[in-house]
């Protein structure tokens, strides 16, 4: 049976008219800790997708941009599945070896 709680969570869910209210709803609103869990979470996936796709549209495999790179193909790897964080100066020299820039922006 569904609890009162599940119940409001449901409702409110189906009520939302936007993803940021969704997101306030499953994960807290900007500023809690599982909301800041959630976002860190995601930018790591995004990076991770966006590493793998680059990589693809390169045409290498993990081992070859590794060797390109002078990594293990298992750091790749760990990168492109969001299990390993990322230097900085790693991240520039993995989109070097793909013929790729980096631009950061500050917000």
């Amino acid at each position: 049976m569904i609890n009162e709680m599940d119940k409001a969570k449901k409702d409110a869910i189906m009520n939302a008219s936007t993803f940021d209210e969704l997101l306030d709803i499953e994960y807290g609103k900007p500023g809690t800790p599982e909301r800041e869990r959630f976002d860190a979470d995601s930018a790591t996936f995004r990076l991770a997708e966006t590493l793998k796709e680059e990589r693809l549209k390169a045409g290498l495999t993990q081992e070859q941009l590794a060797e390109r790179i002078g990594t293990k193909k298992t750091y790749i790897s760990r990168l492109e599945n969001g299990k390993s964080d990322i230097q900085l100066s790693t991240l520039f020299r993995i989109f070097e070896g793909l013929g790729r820039r980096v631009s950061l922006t500050i917000l």
